[in-house]
């Protein structure tokens, strides 16, 4: 399950991930303790989304803006016919984040996988409660996989972070409907959140975590679900890491290091292993949020990442 990772492929590349740690070391951590400080960033991420569409022009691409089951999406589609579509779920925390903030790699992935990238823009639990995300992402999928542009074409799902959760809560819900399950040919998933009562690793996350507020997790988490015990938390696929994970597609699983969500990436590939083939890398010296940092590392794992998703739209049976 845990296959050796390429990365780094030398010591320059791991002193330039421990060298761009000792920046981050200096910055303020994520932190969920309220609700007008994740307002103020989703406002300055607004303001620097202005122009996107020139950067899409760039490489030959468009995006159109739907709904799919009354849900809004962002469509990016290939030019030529599409192999495949790549269902995206956004992080943020579930507090912050849109459709359009992971355009480079979705850009990327479109160009490199001649597939159609379908990222959804559910609302944000600062004003929603955390269960309608999941409701949100659930109309999405389904709404996606009755849709008849995409008819018969393999869905990859990918997610990071909150995302990550979201997209698995989804596949477990698509449980219910087997045959749009069978659609799904994988799913790709970066430092994940799957248990919302928090996994050892995030309850004993010391304060000089990077990126994320290590000592505020719990109570950050528990921020989202305040109406709840930590019994109904647990409950799938609230928490997705306590799902049946029997008929979900093939996985690939990324991790850092030294993310404080390192335990939810490695449970939950033990939950899924015995159901579908599961990949699992963990990255040397890496905190949460690493493929969005400039390093060889980063770039490595999301070309990896592409090729990836490009065998898996080849069919159920690749890879």
């Amino acid at each position: 399950m845990t296959a050796p990772a390429p990365w780094p492929q030398d010591e320059r590349e791991l002193a330039q991930v421990r060298a761009f740690n000792r920046k981050l070391a200096w910055l303020p951590r994520f932190k969920i303790r309220n609700r007008l400080t994740p307002r103020l960033i989703q406002a300055l991420l607004r303001v620097s989304q202005v122009g996107g569409a020139k950067k899409l022009r760039e490489h030959g691409l468009t995006a159109e803006r739907k709904t799919l089951d009354t849900v809004p999406v962002r469509i990016i589609r290939p030019n030529g016919q599409p192999r495949g579509v790549v269902l995206d779920f956004h992080g943020g925390g579930w507090v912050i984040g849109n459709a359009q903030m992971n355009d480079n790699f979705n850009i990327a992935i479109v160009n490199d996988c001649q597939v159609a990238v379908v990222s959804v823009d559910y609302r944000l639990a600062v004003s929603t409660p955390v269960e309608e995300l999941l409701n949100d992402c659930l109309r999405a999928a389904r709404g996606l996989l009755n849709d008849a542009e995409f008819a018969g074409l393999p869905v990859v799902v990918v997610g990071e972070s909150a995302g990550a959760h979201l997209a698995v809560a989804t596949l477990l819900a698509l449980k219910a409907s087997p045959e749009l399950l069978r659609r799904i040919h994988g799913a790709l998933l970066y430092y994940g959140v799957y248990d919302l009562t928090g996994t050892p690793s995030v309850r004993n996350a010391p304060a000089e975590t990077l990126v994320l507020d290590g000592p505020g997790m719990v109570d950050a988490l528990r921020l989202l679900t305040p109406d709840l015990n930590d019994a109904q938390r647990r409950l799938p696929p609230l928490s997705p890491l306590y799902g049946d994970f029997s008929d979900l597609p093939p996985a690939l699983l990324f991790a850092g290091e030294l993310d404080p969500l390192l335990d939810d990436t490695l449970l939950i590939a033990e939950r899924w292993q015995p159901s579908a083939p599961v990949e699992l890398h963990v990255l040397p010296a890496s905190p949460h949020g690493f493929i969005h940092f400039p390093t060889a590392i980063a770039q490595g794992v999301l070309a990896y990442s592409r090729r990836w998703i490009t065998t898996r739209v080849k069919g159920p049976e690749a890879g």
